[in-house]
């Protein structure tokens, strides 16, 4: 369950995930609150609205619904995929008596308010398992109080196909080179400002470049106006939403990630699966995916060490290459969806082991 289906990153993986799961060995079932956003197309997903208040009685009737909605289809596992869903499906899977409660943690924590992260940790102590995208996603819970039994570090996994070269969605300009930062502009903790202030810092470079802004959301006018105040004029795009990211990736030399705060980032991880080298703030699980020579790491909130650092790579074609390559073989070896749907699937099996059960035999079902 998670409570929509936007472009975000935590909803691209529930699907992916969602697709993965072997149809001969699990009867898989997909629940959402909202049933909104563009990842809805082709999944079947029961809605269960909680009428706009976690704690209210329309809230509570949808975790009763949910929980009768389990046992009717003799589920044996549940399996929350965000905070919203962790605060529903988790409380409703423990009422109903479903063997396996799965919660996970996609993001860091920091971005909650104190209430939210109580009320979270506490939920997280009624699961058998909290799967984390992360070591730092996970070791922040566990600071919190949480058993280190109790998480489950599974990194994000990437499809197939963003490992296949294909065209670039952008057609090249020949003697420039292109910066892209992919977010959704909903959210200012993933700063685009610093990445828009360090883009205008680069005009002393020998190199022409243009910086290519993938995303959309409330935030993009502001962000459009203050490109233009910077001067960037012509040499930054707004793409808006993207369903292309390889081709957009087959355009671009350089990726960015300004975020104050970052569990594991799909942007990094498809931008490793391309060959195209990144900066990105050190934080999060950034250090964890761009150590050993696979990008560059700058200090949050940084725009002069950000742009220093893009300049650097962009001044050193060789450099980004080197980077490159190693980025792809890491990703190839670590961060494929077939190693995150495997892990998960092992988990499944220890926990119903665990409580004694024989495991899920099923017939696939479409959906």
């Amino acid at each position: 369950m998670i409570d929509s289906l936007q472009t975000g990153g935590s909803e691209r993986q529930f699907v992916a995930l969602s697709h993965s799961l072997d149809r001969t060995r699990f009867r898989v079932s997909l629940g959402c609150m909202q049933r909104i956003g563009p990842l809805l197309e082709g999944l079947k997903v029961d809605q269960f609205p909680l009428g706009g208040n976690l704690y209210g009685f329309r809230s509570w009737k949808t975790r009763m619904d949910i929980g009768r909605h389990m046992r009717r289809h003799s589920m044996l596992v549940a399996q929350a995929f965000d905070f919203y869903s962790n605060l529903t499906l988790v409380p409703a899977a423990r009422l109903a008596k479903i063997p396996v409660v799965i919660g996970s943690q996609r993001q860091l924590g920091d971005l909650l308010t104190p209430a939210q992260s109580q009320a979270q940790t506490m939920i997280f102590r009624w699961c058998d398992a909290v799967v984390c995208n992360s070591q730092a996603a996970a070791q922040r819970l566990i600071d919190s109080g949480l058993s280190e039994k109790k998480t489950r570090v599974i990194w994000n996994g990437i499809a197939p196909e963003t490992f296949v070269s294909t065209p670039p969605a952008l057609v090249p300009r020949p003697g420039w080179l292109r910066v892209g930062m992919i977010a959704r502009m909903n959210s200012r903790a993933k700063n685009h400002s610093l990445f828009l202030r360090a883009a205008a810092r680069l005009e002393a470079l020998t190199r022409q470049v243009e910086f290519v802004l993938v995303g959309d959301g409330p935030l993009r006018p502001e962000l459009e106006r203050e490109a233009s105040s910077l001067g960037l004029g012509e040499r930054v795009h707004f793409l808006g939403d993207r369903r292309d990211i390889p081709a957009v990736l087959a355009s671009l030399d350089l990726t960015a990630l300004s975020s104050d705060s970052e569990s594991l980032s799909n942007a990094i991880i498809e931008s490793m699966a391309a060959g195209v080298p990144v900066v990105a703030t050190s934080v999060g699980s950034n250090p964890e995916l761009l150590a050993e020579d696979r990008g560059m790491l700058v200090p949050p909130r940084d725009e002069d060490s950000l742009a220093a650092a893009l300049g650097k790579l962009l001044e050193n074609d060789g450099m980004r290459a080197r980077m490159g390559q190693n980025c792809r073989n890491f990703a190839e070896e670590n961060l494929t969806l077939e190693k995150m749907r495997s892990y998960h699937e092992q988990l499944y099996m220890e926990l119903l082991a665990r409580k004694g059960r024989r495991g899920p035999l099923a017939q696939p079902t479409s959906g």
